[in-house]
């Protein structure tokens, strides 16, 4: 038995299981591409880019697949109306409408560039007690050409039929009067029906740049 041989058989298990050990640099040099093979916990699903864009919409890729989803926000820059919110809403048909009922919270913390204001407060304004509109997920956004959102939507077991569909949002972003904005919401849709698509818009105006990712977070 050669000595490649016999290194490769001594990191082998009895059930046929090569050990990490009979893994290294050298003996996978050779190989491009590995089947079934995933590189961590978040599955991309889909990336949409805006360019003046009215609304962006997910109708595929929230089913069962996946208990958890992240939608991943980047960049997101309004037209030419500054002040203006980042919002979404959900669907249980597909897209043909955007209207399910949501009981929401929200509060945020502020600093201004300039160190003369800083500020954690609830936002009053920003929540829904089993409203129907479109659920801010961050604050204010100015049109300033360096002036945009970031931050992370999860929403989690969307295709159950048995219970409420709960969601996390977390984000920065900077507005009109030069102030980074810390957003958190959170809440619940209302509904037992699956939910099966997403619409992301700006509370006026079009959404100028960005970009959103849609994310699978892998079942253990």
């Amino acid at each position: 038995m050669g000595s490649i041989t016999r290194s490769l058989a001594n990191n082998i298990t009895t059930s046929g299981v090569i050990l990490p050990a009979g893994i290294t640099n050298s003996s996978v040099s050779a190989v491009t591409s590995f089947a079934n093979a995933s590189g961590g916990t978040l599955i991309l699903l889909s990336t949409q880019t805006a360019s003046a864009s009215a609304t962006i919409s997910f109708t595929t890729g929230l089913d069962s697949t996946y208990d958890a989803y992240e939608f991943h926000f980047i960049n997101l820059h309004p037209s030419s109306t500054g002040g203006v919110k980042p919002t979404f809403q959900l669907s249980t048909n597909g897209g043909s409408s955007y209207a399910v009922t949501m009981t929401t919270t929200v509060f945020r913390a502020l600093h201004s560039e300039n160190d003369a204001s800083a500020n954690l407060a609830y936002d009053t304004g920003g929540d829904q007690a089993q409203g129907t509109s479109f659920q801010m997920f961050s604050t204010d956004i100015g049109d300033g050409n360096d002036e945009n959102s970031s931050g992370i939507l999860e929403l989690f077991n969307p295709s159950s039929t048995t219970y409420v569909k709960h969601f996390i949002a977390r984000s920065n972003g900077v507005n009109t009067g030069s102030f980074s904005l810390d957003t958190f919401v959170a809440g619940y849709a209302n509904t037992t029906s699956a939910i099966n698509a997403i619409q992301f818009k700006f509370s006026s105006g079009n959404i100028d740049d960005g970009i959103i990712k849609l994310y699978g977070v892998k079942k253990s």
